[in-house]
């Protein structure tokens, strides 16, 4: 692996931002607080303003069994704490929704908001898809502990893609699946893996079982979060979040490492397939520091392309995260390491949204889960010495 870049290279600042409240919710240790959430993903469209980015918030404000019990008193949902993956969504139409931003300065604005909407104009919730793998895994209750089942207009949202004709490409964990957005808001189809459509029957929008078969072996809350156009916007890049979860039959190149397929971006058609494979966790510091971490708890939650198969990819824990430049020239994908928030401690915890804003301006996000723990989405500037797709990366630091 190449050197590691010179931390006084860098510039990290951070950017005034104040989260948008939406709800409030009554709790019996007080008032559970909702606010917009847009940190997931963030996607630049060529031709826009200098400055304006898209952002995808993800699945809607939800809250795991133990901390719904815990910490807002909810005793009532203590039954269902044997649930794995099990959610309390306690406003479930407050769902995905895409935001249009403006970096001015040191300042982040909201210019619009878009909520997802299927052709019927139902609007997009955080509910997995019905029956099936994806409900299983993940099944949504209320604040009173009944199901809310499954939705055919649900997803949750995680990465997103802003193509110049004005659609967006918008990457769903649930599935994991790949939705087609048009400059409206409204879901015109979406890619799920083959011999998966069958459970989206009925669904207000196209319904195409064109994704790898295998990415419906994802882990649990692992699907896709990670999406990329290519510069002159006939590929998509995509990446699981982690290995599979069955990893039977599997070659010996892509044990233990993401999947990273390469997509038609009109069609979804898969192109080509790579492998990442990940940092030892215990060299994810901040996150070692404070308790055992182990392969599980690795996961990649961001790419953004760089031109001519370059990518930058988010690699994370929790606390800290990784930023790595790849060439997609071979199977197993070599890494050259561009940042380590453990040599920033002033970015926060669960960066999820990357974009760049100039050749050597990347702009990062924090996911604030709805606020529903009380987080604040954090903006990060993080300006280089030289561009992030110069050849010298690769043999030395910026």
């Amino acid at each position: 692996m190449a050197a590691e870049p010179e931390v006084s290279a860098v510039t990290v600042t951070r950017l005034a931002w104040v989260d948008h409240v939406l709800d409030e919710v009554e709790t019996p240790r007080g008032r559970l607080r909702i606010t917009l959430g847009l940190g997931s993903g963030l996607a630049r469209r060529a031709g826009d303003p200098r400055g304006v980015v898209w952002a995808i918030g993800d699945r809607g404000p939800n809250i795991k069994i133990g901390p719904a019990v815990e910490d807002h008193g909810l005793t009532g949902l203590s039954s269902l704490a044997g649930l794995e993956g099990a959610k309390i969504m306690p406003r479930p139409a407050i769902g995905p929704t895409l935001a249009q931003l403006r970096v001015e300065g040191d300042t982040v604005a909201c210019l619009q908001v878009l909520t997802l909407r299927d052709a019927n104009g139902a609007t997009f919730d955080g509910l997995p898809g019905p029956g099936g793998d994806m409900a299983a895994m993940e099944p949504a209750f209320d604040l009173s502990g009944a199901a809310l089942g499954g939705s055919l207009a649900g997803g949750d949202t995680e990465g997103v893609a802003a193509l110049a004709d004005g659609t967006f490409r918008v990457a769903d964990e649930y599935g994991p699946s790949i939705l087609v957005v048009g400059p409206d808001g409204v879901v015109q189809a979406r890619w799920v893996p083959e011999g998966e459509g069958a459970a989206l029957a009925g669904a207000a929008y196209r319904v195409e079982d064109v994704l790898p078969a295998l990415s419906a072996r994802r882990r649990l809350n692992r699907g896709f979060e990670a999406l990329a156009l290519s510069p002159d916007e006939t590929r998509l890049h995509v990446i699981l979040q982690s290995p599979l979860a069955s990893q039977d039959e599997i070659a010996p190149e892509g044990r233990d490492c993401a999947r990273l397929w390469t997509l038609d971006a009109r069609t979804g058609a898969p192109l080509a397939e790579h492998f990442y494979p990940f940092d030892a966790p215990e060299t994810f510091r901040r996150d070692a520091e404070a308790g055992p971490v182990g392969a599980d708890d690795l996961k990649i939650s961001e790419t953004v392309s760089l031109g001519d198969d370059q990518l930058l990819v988010l690699e994370r824990i929790s606390a800290t995260s990784k930023l790595y430049r790849v060439t997609l020239d071979a199977p197993v994908l070599t890494k050259t390491l561009v940042l380590s928030t453990d040599d920033w401690p002033q970015i926060d915890a669960d960066l999820e949204g990357m974009a760049l804003l100039t050749d050597r301006d990347l702009l990062l996000s924090t996911d604030n889960d709805f606020g529903v723990e009380g987080r604040e989405t954090a903006f990060y500037r993080v300006t280089f010495a030289t561009p992030l797709a110069d050849s010298g990366l690769a043999t030395g630091p910026i």
